[in-house]
């Protein structure tokens, strides 16, 4: 009986190392093969963020055939989604069954949570250096950027831990869109580089009424003059613009701090006056501001498509639309000679796979993207820039900046302008730490902000107790806690994370297996006790 038992328990055992050796988080470490082959066919997954833009899925349409006719042995597959987070839900889901795409449109911060599941994700700096298959290797199939010809700042985006584990797509930051006509009734001059105390004062200006509530500025019973569209970059920037905490680079969290309480004091006074709203509470501000009824709109240079009387994206009634000429600056900042704006952007990640050449497939197809084609084109939808110095400094991408203000599409002038903003100010440009938790972190900066805004509008009363029990409840709510004693106890020693389910089966196996082999032993002890008397 005994020796059946435990022949049944190896044979558990033996099923369930298979399992976590080759299992959703046993996957072998990637290698590059010695060579491609091109003998096999290879089917890949492409996931891929669209803002309803036509021509970005054209794009990336017309880049999956360009690409087959060189590689006809790859087919891609691609699969669409309507923004980041729900590519972020479906990968996280997938990661457990081994079902993830096998190259994905992504942010870093999401990348350090894919992480988690160990050799999910191939680290690329092996890849981007090797001579036949690398950034402009020997072998590729069609002319790519080199490594050097990467913007750094870019590139040095896509490093988690010191190791790179994506390529930069396309690069964006914040611009201020600004209906000039607006600010110069109110008596002001548009600065070169706008302030926070600017753009209040200013704000505030805007907010004048006559006796039967029309806002003399507009002619209209609605003004919003300051709307922000990402309130998490908002706090973001505002901080590092004031050198103050959000997180250090192994994930100690810093942002609840006293600036940052002051910053939310001053949001208060102006939610109290309504002449600051936030997108999730108002809309977007390019409605307001197409309809004459916001003075400053702060979205993506990715958004430039929609902002201005003369936007090919307006997305309110023709008869709604207000004629003014719309200027472009960087986000009010804090020291207008040293300016800080945040970069952003999608980058491109590849999954690992069992199959060392389904992986080198998908390389070859994710390097492809960095191509002038690709880059110079999706670059042209909207108010992204290409990731190579390659593309920017080609003559096609320098022929589109020149031609800014030809026509109200292709070369729609805000659209360019705001480009040229980002290409002007690369080395004021920033980014945040990614671990595992940052974006977690991101969430609560921007809930900060609109929980002022809600309560304020909602008539509670905004005072320290508030904003301690708000700090409170937002460290509890995204588990920031957590986050700090994960990054605190990797300190001392190196923090490798849970173990896999399977590892934590085996144990669980192994011992259940000692406590029956036990019991079987002791029953077999008493029943020959037993018979002895």
């Amino acid at each position: 009986m005994m020796k059946k038992i435990t022949a049944v328990f190896l044979a558990l055992l033996m099923v369930l190392m298979m399992s976590g050796c080759h299992g959703s988080l046993g996957i072998p470490e990637f290698s590059i093969p010695e060579s491609f082959d091109t003998s096999r066919n290879y089917e890949l997954t492409f996931w891929a963020k669209n803002d309803t833009n036509k021509a970005q899925t054209d794009i990336y349409y017309q880049a999956i055939e360009d690409f087959q006719k060189a590689y006809p042995n790859i087919k891609v597959n691609m699969r669409l989604y309507t923004d980041y987070g729900r590519i972020y839900n479906d990968v996280i889901t997938n990661i457990s069954t081994n079902t993830t795409p096998n190259i994905c449109i992504t942010y870093p911060d999401h990348i350090a949570t894919y992480m988690t599941g160990s050799g999910t994700v191939v680290s690329l700096d092996q890849l981007m250096d090797d001579p036949k298959y690398g950034l402009g290797g020997s072998e590729l199939q069609f002319e790519g950027p080199t490594r050097q010809e990467i913007i750094p700042q870019f590139l040095s985006e896509c490093a988690i831990g010191g190791v790179t584990y994506a390529l930069p797509y396309m690069r964006s930051t914040e611009a201020l869109y600004i209906n000039k006509d607006f600010v110069e009734k109110l008596g002001y001059t548009v600065p070169d580089v706008v302030t926070w105390d600017w753009i209040w004062e200013v704000s505030e200006a805007a907010m004048a009424q006559d006796a039967d509530g029309t806002f003399t500025l507009n002619g209209q019973k609605v003004m919003i003059p300051f709307i922000y569209k990402s309130t998490d970059n908002m706090m973001i920037q505002y901080l590092k613009q004031m050198n103050a905490g959000y997180s250090t680079e192994d994930g100690q969290i810093e942002i609840f701090n006293d600036v940052t309480r002051e910053f939310l004091r001053e949001i208060r006074q102006h939610a109290e006056t309504r002449s600051f709203s936030t997108f999730k509470i108002s809309s977007y501000p390019a409605n307001f501001l197409n309809a004459g009824q916001c003075l400053f709109a702060v979205d993506s240079t990715a958004g430039a498509t929609w902002m201005g009387s003369h936007a090919p994206l307006i997305d309110i009634a023709p008869e709604n639309l207000v004629e003014f000429e719309t200027v472009v600056r960087p986000v009010p900042q804090a020291d207008p000679a040293n300016p800080q704006m945040i970069s952003q952007g999608p980058s491109i990640c590849i999954f690992n796979k069992a199959d060392n050449q389904e992986v080198l497939a998908s390389w070859l197809f994710a390097q492809y993207l960095l191509s002038n084609k690709v880059q110079i084109a999706y670059s042209e939808t909207e108010g992204y820039v290409p990731v190579t110095s390659k593309a920017q400094s080609s003559a096609e991408y320098q022929d589109y900046l020149s031609r800014s203000g030809e026509d109200g599409n292709a070369h729609y002038d805000i659209k360019i302008q705001a480009s040229q903003l980002l290409l002007n100010n690369v080395e004021h440009t920033f980014t945040t730490p990614v671990f595992n938790g940052s974006t977690s972190l991101r969430d609560a900066a921007g809930h900060l902000i609109e929980n002022v805004v809600l309560s304020v509008r909602r008539g509670q009363t905004v005072d320290e107790n508030y904003l301690d029990q708000l700090y409170q409840d937002t460290t509890s709510l995204y588990r920031l806690d957590q986050v700090s004693q994960q990054a605190g106890s990797s300190g001392t020693e190196t923090d490798l994370g849970p173990l896999p389910s399977a590892a934590v089966t085996l144990i669980v196996v192994l011992v259940c297996a000692w406590v029956m082999i036990g019991v079987v032993y002791l029953a077999g002890f008493l029943k020959k006790k037993k018979a002895a008397k």
